[in-house]
């Protein structure tokens, strides 16, 4: 049958609700509940859910569902959609509209598909007495029988044992419209290109090698990096944890994203060399539209074969087939390095918040955390140790993934010696504690600084030194250095100001065990470090100063400070919300540190 026409502020209201709801759910926060309805209850927007009852907004969501039946319907959606983001500033009018283009069918059909009923709904804007939300509901995994072996801490090793020195890239963001001499400063998400305008109250312009503002890099820094790092090797092996594109993501297309993903291994290739392993795991900027990875129930054209396929055949020389396998169908896998160490490889953008396709089920998708389960107690039974790497840190995952995770940590903590991530583009990391206690550190996540410039950031990359290749090795990280290439410098050669350095070099900015004084990076030193950073502000405002890659404008006290100490310690996202709130932040401070760099 024919739908009416649904009036204009209908679909205003609805569209509103599928911007905020899809982006920051948490399924038992009173607090953020408060802080949705507070959104929907802005001057601006011109509605207020205080004032609705609850079968009228059952009413409403219930239309809403048949409404999205009809393809008219979907773009008058869409186009409303398009008029609030134009309307209350969110972006230029340009990228309101191309973004809107490209988000809308993949949202609106996960949408359709997902578990939000107008009761879960209602739920959530009017309050609990109209129902139950639940999109994001708690679930456990199944861990096996198996009874955990004995704590054994690891120990340092003895003087003149071997070490693996390994590579860290992550966080690349290639910009192939970096243009010289373009704005700086502009309207724009990203800036530093041809097309950026300047607001009329400021101008700079992008440097040669890249900027000090909201911009990626040109790939001829992406190559300088890669030459020095190809110089300061051997490399044992090297990490690579994602997000190739730039931060154009209202105008991405998939075959752009797989040309840049072509190019960019291409190119590791050609300056590692044929004899270095890359171990590669995939960000959240790979797909169109970003943050998009629908899980493998979702097939046809709206599932992720067109980039795990691109990515198996560009990465086959690195992996083995049965690893390819495994990445083919969701983008994780598992692969032996050296006897007694393996690696695992996670799809993080299972465990995203914005990822809408989670919507349609959250609850473990492709199964990666049950499989990893299985990983482990394989690799237990055999004595084998464990790296994992991934993009998105756990500590800012959906919550029941994040706990499950932390689960896994504790379980297996005698078999994880390291866990590698990036995404912040900062130099920072996690701390895991025992979960009886929540005292006894056990794991650390090193989340390692970014290539990419953005924001306002030297580029960088990192060097691990591990714990080698012997027997009765922990594989722990026993250090780690930091390089970085000073863009100050490097935009103007010396004698020359408004000429670049032709060759710039990528300098050490600092090794950790000299800089804060550490005889290793093990959990317990970590923690220590944390705990000197509470008492000690000198340390502190060090650590700070190195989390920007040596670029940093001003002091971090007070709540600034609080909110980065919280952060370090909250390996698991509900430490990082309880963190919150008995500071007294309300839930403000873990929205920010969650949110995604897009």
């Amino acid at each position: 049958m024919l739908l009416p026409s649904l009036p204009s502020w209908f679909l205003l209201t609805c569209s509103l609700v599928l911007l905020f709801g899809s982006c920051d759910p948490a399924p038992t926060s009173e607090q953020s509940r408060l802080v949705l309805m507070e959104q929907f209850s802005r001057p601006e927007v011109g509605f207020n859910w205080r004032n609705v009852t609850c079968p009228l907004c059952k009413a409403v969501f219930t239309i809403l569902d048949i409404a999205l039946l009809s393809d008219t319907n979907e773009e008058r959606v869409a186009s409303a959609v398009r008029e609030v983001c134009i309307s209350l500033h969110l972006a230029d009018e340009q990228v309101c509209r191309q973004i809107t283009e490209l988000f809308r069918d993949d949202f609106i059909r996960a949408l359709q598909q997902s578990l939000l009923w107008p009761t879960e709904a209602c739920a959530l804007l009017v309050g609990p007495s109209c129902g139950k939300f639940d999109i994001y509901a708690p679930w456990n995994l199944t861990l096996p029988k198996v009874p955990k072996p004995p704590v054994t801490p690891p120990s340092p090793p003895k003087p003149g044992s071997p070490q693996s020195r390994v590579l860290f890239l992550t966080d690349i963001h290639w910009d192939q419209e970096y243009a010289v001499g373009s704005a700086a400063d502009c309207k724009d998400p990203l800036c530093c290109r041809a097309d950026s305008r300047a607001p009329k109250w400021r101008h700079r312009e992008a440097g040669f090698w890249g900027t000090y503002s909201m911009c990626d890099l040109p790939l001829r820094t992406v190559e300088n990096l890669l030459e020095n790092a190809a110089r300061d090797g051997p490399w044992d092996w090297v990490y690579w944890t994602g997000d190739i594109p730039a931060h154009n993501i209202w105008s991405q297309t998939r075959k752009q994203q797989l040309s840049e993903l072509t190019v960019i291994t291409r190119l590791i290739h050609k300056y590692l060399g044929p004899h270095v392993t890359v171990y590669p795991a995939i960000g959240n900027h790979e797909s169109t539209p970003v943050n998009s990875f629908p899980p493998p129930f979702v097939h046809g054209n709206r599932s992720m074969s067109w980039l795990y396929d691109t990515m198996a055949e560009e990465w086959s020389a690195w992996l083995p087939e049965q690893a390819l396998k495994t990445l083919r169908y969701g983008g994780f896998y598992t692969v032996e390095i050296q006897p007694g160490l393996r690696l695992v490889s996670l799809n993080m953008n299972f465990c995203a918040r914005e990822n809408f396709w989670l919507m349609v089920n959250s609850t473990d998708p492709a199964n990666q955390l049950q499989w990893l389960v299985h990983i482990l107690q394989d690799s237990e039974n055999k004595g084998e140790k464990v790296h994992i790497i991934g993009h998105i840190p756990p500590g800012l995952c959906l919550t029941s993934w994040s706990w499950n995770y932390y689960h896994i940590l504790n379980r297996y903590e005698n078999t994880i010696s390291g866990q590698f991530f990036g995404h912040t583009h900062f130099d920072e990391f996690q701390m895991f504690y025992d979960e009886s206690t929540m005292s006894r550190p056990l794991g650390v996540a090193f989340i390692a600084p970014s290539a990419t410039t953005y924001i306002n950031l030297n580029p960088g990359f990192r060097v691990y030194y591990v714990d080698g290749n012997y027997k009765g090795s922990s594989r722990f990280v026993l250090d780690h250095e930091t390089y970085i290439l000073n863009l100050t410098t490097a935009n103007q050669s010396p004698g020359a100001p408004s000429t670049p350095e032709q060759n710039p070099k990528w300098t050490l900015l600092y090794r950790a065990t000299e800089a804060y004084g550490l005889t290793s990076l093990f959990p317990s030193d970590c923690d220590g470090l944390m705990r000197t950073f509470i008492k000690d502000d000198r340390s502190f405002q060090k650590f700070w100063y190195y989390r920007h890659k040596g670029h940093v404008s001003e002091l971090c006290k007070e709540t600034c400070k609080t909110t980065v100490l919280c952060f370090l310690r909250s390996g698991r996202y509900d430490e990082l919300e309880q963190c919150d709130l008995r500071n007294g932040f309300k839930g403000e401070m873990a929205r920010a540190a969650r949110k995604t760099l897009c």
